[in-house]
């Protein structure tokens, strides 16, 4: 993987976490771990969105990917129903479990592995295969969209990458701002506790 670029090296936004109230802190700070049992996913999925979620956000640093799959596999275990669903496409818990075992059937087609086994190469090769639905053919996508999996898994996965304490910092971004609110982004100008590039 590539090393992480950013224009703030100096700035960290758990310097401000004294600032926040106990409620957003502790969001906060659960998002840096430990993380408890998975709930919904097994190890071996788990793995399978660790993998994807490196292709897809093109990170490999282990803190973050643990909060992604801590992340999804919160989602996956509520029971919260979905915002929309286009037709033709099973609800979401299926739609992810049994698209990995669908992905793990293309990579045996392809290249006679499972998933995880493939090379970095053979494994981005897929998924963008199954974002443009041409992943190699299996009896699975009959009733897994390829498209609407890899929109799901890409969704998920980009939100919780964007809602790290460590990328907030590597983006500039100030947090969560409660009590108080931004107050100059009116007028394009940076509050004090925003990221500035000269690290002022």
């Amino acid at each position: 993987m590539a090393a992480v670029k950013t224009n703030y090296p100096d700035y960290n936004v758990l310097d401000r976490l004294d600032e926040w109230d106990s409620h957003t802190r502790e969001i906060v700070r659960q998002r840096l771990g430990p993380f408890p049992a998975l709930k919904f996913f097994s190890e071996r999925e788990a793995g399978l969105i660790a993998i994807i979620a490196r292709h897809i956000i093109f990170d490999d640093r282990e803190e973050i990917i643990n909060w992604v799959i801590h992340h999804f596999d919160s989602k996956m275990a509520a029971e919260i129903g979905e915002d929309q669903r286009k037709v033709g496409t099973p609800p979401e818990k299926v739609l992810v479990r049994d698209g990995l075992k669908a992905l793990d059937h293309a990579s045996r087609v392809s290249g006679r592995k499972d998933f995880a086994a493939l090379d970095t190469d053979q494994q981005f090769n897929i998924i963008s295969a199954m974002q443009m639905g041409n992943a190699p053919e299996v009896p699975d996508w009959s009733h897994i969209p390829q498209k609407e999996l890899f929109n799901k898994l890409a969704a998920v996965i980009v939100s919780a990458y964007y809602s790290h304490p460590t990328v907030w910092s590597e983006i500039g971004y100030g947090g969560p701002m409660y009590p108080g609110t931004y107050l100059r982004v009116e007028q394009g100008l940076t509050d004090r506790w925003e990221a500035t590039r000269d690290g002022k």
